[in-house]
């Protein structure tokens, strides 16, 4: 059986009003392992200070794709795109300095949901599945007590024997979200900017129509209305906007986004290079604009619930776009704007309006999330909770971050504070090397843009010496393998 969900949504209506719908979806949400499907009566009244019987919080995970940090106004944009995470970051903690684990779509989510480094997964490129014995973020908190949810893009079932790209995800390929599942795996294969189609919990297809990021949203909205609230939940939104749209090789944004966002300022990284940012930016950033929008109607939801209080909302991305600078695609590269992620935590234990300096990683937000709900951190799990950082900043704090590429290559890159260090083989089909090649330099301080490649630069040679040692050490750590890294070729 197929339903069809009709949103009525033009996405482009005045900041803050209410935007409407025709949703009806009673016995959609039976279907979709929703613990309750009917109307939720005697909530609480209006305000920050109801919570559900449990004191351990909610949470809840908003996930965007291929978002750079700098489309937030409080990471810079002069452009109005963000009111609400910026409201947010004001009310919460904004991590300044947060980084993905690798900048490709299925590694980066491999690592948030397992806590571990891509390759130690297996999940080092697209389009290998989540091993089914990996246990993740879900397995913990359910067996915690939490209702543990899933709505949007999964991209973490599919491989060379199972193929779910336009397919219902069987359930023991969920990652252990059981709960309630409304999601496909590759969205953008299932869906287009007004149109598309998911997979509830039964395997049955949903059909939607309107702008995507507000349908997603309506979802999100209808189990927070309808669930019993008998436990505390933890819903993972994955939307897939600003990803560009594959098959139509475009952004696309909100009806209207080319000309709201015609006036861009350019980032430091693109101005005078090649690529598409020119024709695709006002979309990319209409579809910011059209995840903010929505992140308001949530947060809005949750008050008028009487929810806010008590549940932790988290908002950060798998990786960035550098608009085909920096290789043929959108990502894939060691550079800043493919690795760098907004990162903003806003609720209990993330109050007060804090900027958190020191560096952040995609590999530290499962144990921030086991934290919240008071779940001890596995020894599986390299990276810390960040609210240690919140609550001070622990002396033997992380100093780098450590990253994987693949796909556009074999890489490794260490990011200090002044350096950016990559080396790579051509070799795109193994997760690892025996040796790698030193591909980029880059001097941070005196180059935020990383324009300006010092791979060969002679007098460098010692810090080149002392960045591969410890991009070595890192390898060493998490590969177990120590690699040669050799000079990069000189060309005549």
């Amino acid at each position: 059986m197929t339903m069809i969900v009709d949103i009525a949504h033009t996405q482009m209506e005045p900041e803050g009003q209410r935007m409407k719908s025709k949703l009806t979806r009673r016995e959609f949400l039976k279907s979709s392992g929703a613990v309750a499907a009917t109307t939720v009566i005697g909530l609480p009244a209006k305000g920050k200070g109801n919570m559900e019987q449990s004191e351990r919080p909610n949470i809840l995970f908003l996930f965007s794709d291929q978002q750079r940090w700098d489309t937030l106004g409080c990471y810079g944009q002069k452009l109005p795109v963000t009111p609400n995470l910026d409201k947010m970051a004001s009310e919460g903690v904004r991590f300044e300095y947060a980084f993905t684990t690798n900048p490709l779509c299925g590694p980066a989510r491999a690592c948030l949901q397992t806590g571990k480094y891509p390759t130690e997964v297996g999940c080092f490129r697209n389009g290998i599945a989540l091993p089914l014995n990996e246990r993740t973020i879900a397995h913990y908190l359910s067996e915690a007590g939490y209702e543990v949810g899933y709505i949007g893009k999964w991209h973490l079932a599919s491989d060379k024997a199972n193929n779910y790209r336009v397919q219902a995800v069987p359930p023991e390929r969920r990652g252990g979200y059981k709960d309630y599942w409304l999601a496909s795996d590759v969205l953008e294969f299932t869906s287009h900017g007004y149109d598309g189609y998911m997979f509830d919990a039964e395997g049955k297809k949903v059909d939607f129509k309107g702008y995507r990021v507000d349908c997603v949203t309506d979802f999100v909205l209808e189990y927070l209305r309808t669930r019993e609230r008998k436990r505390p939940f933890f819903l993972f939104v994955s939307y897939i906007e600003p990803h560009h749209q594959n098959d139509h090789n475009h952004f696309e944004g909100p009806i209207g986004s080319k000309e709201k966002f015609k006036n861009f300022q350019v980032p430091g990284d693109l101005v005078g290079a090649d690529g598409d940012w020119r024709e695709e930016m006002p979309d990319y950033l209409g579809c910011c604009n059209s995840l903010d929008y929505n992140l308001g109607r949530i947060r809005a939801e949750l008050e008028r619930l009487g929810l806010a209080g008590n549940t932790l909302i988290i908002y950060t991305s798998d990786h960035g776009c550098h608009f085909r600078t920096r290789n043929s695609e959108y990502k894939r590269s060691c550079h800043e704007s493919s690795v760098r992620i907004p990162l903003i935590i806003c609720g209990p234990g993330f109050n007060g309006g804090k900027v958190i300096n020191r560096f952040a990683s995609l590999l530290d937000l499962a144990p921030t999330v086991l934290a919240a709900a008071g779940v001890k951190k596995p020894r599986s799990m390299h990276g810390r909770p960040l609210q240690d950082l919140v609550n001070g900043t622990p002396s033997d704090w992380r100093k780098d971050v450590f990253i994987q590429i693949s796909e556009s290559q074999t890489g490794r890159a260490i990011r200090t504070e002044k350096w950016k260090y990559s080396v790579s083989v051509p070799d795109k089909s193994n997760p690892a090397s025996g040796f790698y090649y030193e591909e980029f330099l880059y001097d941070l301080e005196n180059d935020p843009h990383e324009r300006n490649n010092l791979v060969q630069e002679p007098s460098l040679a010692s810090v080149r010496r002392e960045l591969s040692e410890s991009l070595k050490r890192y390898i060493l750590e998490v590969e177990g393998t120590k690699p040669d890294i050799l000079p990069q070729p000189r060309t005549t």
